[in-house]
C-alpha cells in the first residue's frame, strides 16, 4: 500500500470521529422523545464508543505507517473539540429534561463550560506559541484528558439513558467531579508552559 493511501486512510479515522458523534446525538435525541425501548440506547452507546476509538486507532495507524502528519496533528485535536462541543451539550441536555437531575444538570452545566474554556484558552495559547516556533504538541496531561474524556462520557451516557438498571448517581458525580479536576489542572499546566511566550508577546512592538 502507497504512503499516500495509508495517508488517507488514517485522515479518514481521524474525521470519522465526526459522522459517529452526531449519530450518536441523533439516536440519544430520538430515545429521549421515544423511550421504551433499549435499542437506540445501546446504538448511542455503540456510535459514541467507535468515536471516541478513532482517537485512539488514527494515531496508532499514523505512527505504525510512518505517516505522522502536521496536517494530522492538527486535525486531531479539532475532532476531540467537536467531540466534546456535541457529546457534553447533549448530556447535559438529557440529564435537563429527567426529574430529580436538576443539579446534576446544573454540574455538567459547568462541566461544559469549563471544557469549552479550557479548549479557547488552550487554542489561544498555541496560536502565542506559534508566534515563537513553539513546539505546540498535546502535553501529556493534556492527552491524559482527552484518553479519559472518552470512555467517562460513554459511561455518562450509559448512566442517563439507562441508570435504573445500571449505574448510581455517586459513580457518575464521581467520574464527573474527576475530569473537573483533570480539565482545570490541564488549564493550569498548559498556562504555565505557554507563559514565557505570553510575556514576550505582550513586550512585544
Amino acid at each position: 500500500m502507497s504512503q499516500t493511501r495509508r495517508l488517507l486512510i488514517v485522515n479518514i479515522v481521524t474525521f470519522a470521529r465526526v459522522p459517529f458523534v452526531v449519530l450518536f446525538m441523533i439516536l440519544a435525541v430520538v430515545n429521549a422523545y421515544r423511550p421504551g425501548s433499549w435499542v437506540m440506547p445501546v446504538l448511542g452507546t455503540i456510535s459514541l464508543a467507535v468515536a471516541a476509538l478513532t482517537d485512539l486507532f488514527d494515531g496508532k495507524l499514523a505512527r505504525k505507517w510512518g505517516v505522522v502528519s502536521k496536517f494530522g496533528a492538527m486535525a486531531d485535536p479539532l475532532m476531540d473539540k467537536i467531540f466534546y462541543l456535541v457529546t457534553f451539550p447533549t448530556l447535559l441536555w438529557l440529564l435537563g429534561r429527567q426529574p430529580n437531575e436538576g443539579s446534576h444538570a446544573l454540574v455538567m452545566l459547568v462541566f461544559t463550560v469549563l471544557y469549552i474554556l479550557r479548549d479557547q484558552w488552550v487554542t489561544f495559547l498555541r496560536s502565542v506559541g506559534t508566534l515563537f516556533d513553539a513546539d505546540c504538541g498535546a502535553n501529556w496531561v493534556g492527552k491524559f484528558r482527552t484518553a479519559a474524556s472518552f470512555p467517562i462520557a460513554c459511561v455518562i451516557y450509559v448512566y442517563v439513558s439507562m441508570h435504573p438498571f445500571f449505574l448510581p448517581q455517586a459513580l457518575i458525580y464521581v467520574l464527573e467531579a474527576f475530569l473537573i479536576v483533570v480539565n482545570v489542572w490541564s488549564m493550569i499546566t498548559y498556562t504555565k508552559e505557554y507563559m514565557p511566550y505570553l510575556k514576550r508577546s505582550l513586550q512585544k512592538k
